[in-house]
């Protein structure tokens, strides 16, 4: 699995895709479903079903992703700075130890919002997101406002929008 997604994201970049438009029916994508349950890297379990409610980014890394370290401190200061308003939640995946992921965890300072354990990319898939340091924003009814390659600096703009 993972080796088929790491294949998937050595493919090239892609641009971010809005969610939620209205479709050609008039209608808005559906919310995904988030009844799911994973493990966390330092051994905890996290519920999806906690995304509801608020809006939420989750952030796809790899632990040996370079783009994800330069990416850490912005994501880490979203979630400081829209404690309480939006969800922040790191997704590591595309590699099988947790110690790899404990330690980019530590290196990049990141302990301070949820860091999900998915090395079989079952997350991943659940959001259709092929390659790391990819982010996904979900609205406060877990419909995708945003999926792809988004710029970190660009966040706090959209997720003003959505707590608005």
């Amino acid at each position: 699995m993972a080796a088929g997604m790491l294949a998937l994201a050595a493919c090239g970049g892609s641009d971010p895709e809005p969610g939620g438009a209205a479709g050609a029916d008039g209608g808005t994508d559906p919310p995904v479903d988030l009844s799911f349950t994973v493990p966390t890297v330092d051994g905890g379990e996290f519920a999806g079903t906690s995304l509801a409610g608020k809006p939420a980014v989750l952030w796809f890394w790899a632990p040996w992703c370079v783009t994800c370290v330069a990416e850490a401190p912005h994501v880490s200061a979203l979630a400081d700075d829209y404690a309480g308003q939006v969800t922040v939640v790191g997704v590591a995946g595309l590699d099988d130890s947790i110690e790899n992921m404990q330690q980019f965890i530590d290196l990049t300072d990141i302990a301070n919002f949820p860091q999900l354990a998915d090395p079989d990319g079952v997350v991943w898939q659940r959001f259709e997101i092929t390659e790391q340091s990819s982010f996904v924003i979900l609205d406060e009814h877990g419909v995708v406002d945003q999926r792809g390659l988004l710029n970190p600096a660009d966040l706090p703009a959209q997720l003003d929008r959505l707590v608005a």
